[in-house]
């Protein structure tokens, strides 16, 4: 089963993009992030119709999530700890008995001290909360999306530049560690990989062209699930297309 994450900085604009790559790449499963469309706007019939299934949750403007896969979901969770969402940014799905896939557009943080920074490492405590009450549900369980962390200074094309900023300081790092020490396996670093290889890199600057990105992008497996990866590459290839999202999609292939 190939699963994949992709932040397309607006599914109107992209939507053409996407249903494209899923056909080229053969993906089973698609986390999408920041649709930027409301519920009642949202594109379902030009995606079912492209044979596909999919669940959403979103707002106008900001936010947004929707998971697009080639099998129905059985179950749709919207809720963090049985709570409404104010900012749109977490779907939960299962798929036949054994797999559960948790979409998450992790909030930026604007700045390190923040209010939306504090923000951010509160929505994390939350999201952590809800997963490790919600393992025991499922044997194969994968957390996925724009996580707006750079694991570690690898994922990082300057990391002395960036040390203690957004993105890439201590207390966003040990945020995602905490959700790691459930039971989850960055699944991209399963595998040896090349130096510089990152997600995302701004439009400003030709930080695409200079390689000067980030990896914040990540496919997180529980054991049972990490047991059973292939392989986890990122696709930069969309990346150069006319009118590109900033981020690239992520891919992990599971023997399930």
């Amino acid at each position: 089963m190939k699963i994949a994450a992709w932040n397309v900085n607006s599914l109107r604009v992209r939507l053409p993009q996407v249903l494209s790559w899923l056909k080229e790449t053969d993906v089973d499963i698609l986390a999408v992030q920041e649709t930027k469309v409301e519920d009642s706007s949202f594109p379902i019939e030009e995606i079912t119709k492209a044979g596909f299934f999919c669940d959403f949750i979103g707002q106008k403007t900001y936010n947004g999530v929707t998971t697009i896969s080639k099998i129905p979901p059985k179950e749709s969770i919207k809720l963090i700890n049985k709570k409404e969402q104010d900012q749109k940014r977490f779907l939960l799905t299962r798929y036949g008995k054994n797999l559960t896939v948790l979409n998450l557009y992790v909030v930026n943080g604007h700045e390190v001290g923040s209010e939306k920074y504090d923000y951010k490492l509160s929505w994390l405590k939350d999201v952590k909360k809800q997963i490790k009450s919600d393992m025991v549900n499922t044997k194969y369980y994968v957390v996925l999306g724009d996580f707006n962390i750079a694991p570690d200074d690898n994922d990082i094309y300057d990391p002395e530049a960036w040390k203690d900023r957004i993105l890439c300081s201590k207390k966003e790092r040990a945020a995602l560690q905490d959700i790691l020490d459930l039971g989850f396996k960055d699944s991209f670093r399963l595998f040896s990989q090349e130096k510089e290889l990152y997600s995302w890199w701004d439009y400003r600057t030709g930080a695409f062209r200079r390689n000067r990105g980030l990896r914040i992008d990540l496919i997180l497996s529980n054991d049972e699930l990490s047991k059973k990866c292939q392989t986890s590459y990122i696709d930069i290839n969309p990346r150069k297309n006319e009118r590109p999202s900033d981020h690239a999609p992520v891919v992990s292939v599971f023997d399930i």
